[in-house]
């Protein structure tokens, strides 16, 4: 019996897997984010907030909230049958920022996560990443109710390079954080060719 190329079985694929952080203010939207997309039900370290912490807990413009990450989120996506991201969602909180160094090792990228109306609350994220020379993109959640400004202007006020990528998400919505998450990969790809390009010369 001759066997054909159809008849041959094909291999399975091994995934490239990527770690990629999402990082923001405390009430952006990190848990949201992760939970739309992940394709696996996604682990969730969130606590009630009490009376006990409103002295650091700082909730002005968020106050409907009531829980908070206390350790990390995470979830999984696949972009590709050879790509599959793991999502480390941060907690916001500054009493939770040691944390960051153990959930940034081996991280691809990240993606800083910004609500205009506390816009302030990730100028620390975003400055994390550059010391460090970790790739991010800035996704400005767009809240129902938020005021909405053009992208540019939302760079200027972040004096973001341009270079990094800056898009408008809805934390929701699987489609728009997805091209979050391209957009994140894309960039780190690129810097990383960059920089071995740049060694080799």
């Amino acid at each position: 019996m001759v066997f054909g190329r159809s008849s041959r079985k094909k291999r399975p694929v091994e995934p490239v897997t990527l770690k990629i952080l999402v990082a923001g203010g405390f009430g952006v939207g990190k848990t949201t984010l992760v939970g739309a997309v992940s394709e696996i039900r996604p682990l969730r370290t969130e606590e009630t907030l009490t009376e006990a912490g409103r002295p650091v807990d700082d909730i002005d413009g968020v106050e409907g909230k009531n829980t908070t990450t206390v350790a990390m989120d995470f979830g999984r996506i696949t972009l590709r049958e050879d790509l599959v991201l793991y999502l480390f969602g941060t907690p916001g909180q500054d009493r939770f920022w040691f944390l960051w160094d153990e959930l940034a090792q081996g991280a691809l990228g990240a993606v800083v996560l910004a609500d205009t109306r506390r816009l302030e609350d990730c100028f620390a994220g975003i400055d994390y990443f550059e010391r460090r020379g970790i790739p991010f993109a800035v996704a400005v959640n767009c809240f129902d109710g938020a005021a909405r400004y053009p992208v540019e202007t939302v760079r200027t006020a972040l004096d973001l390079d341009e270079e990094v990528p800056l898009l408008l998400c809805d934390a929701r919505d699987r489609e728009t954080v997805k091209g979050v998450l391209i957009a994140v990969v894309e960039h780190a790809l690129t810097r990383s060719a960059d920089r071995r390009q740049t060694a080799s010369t």
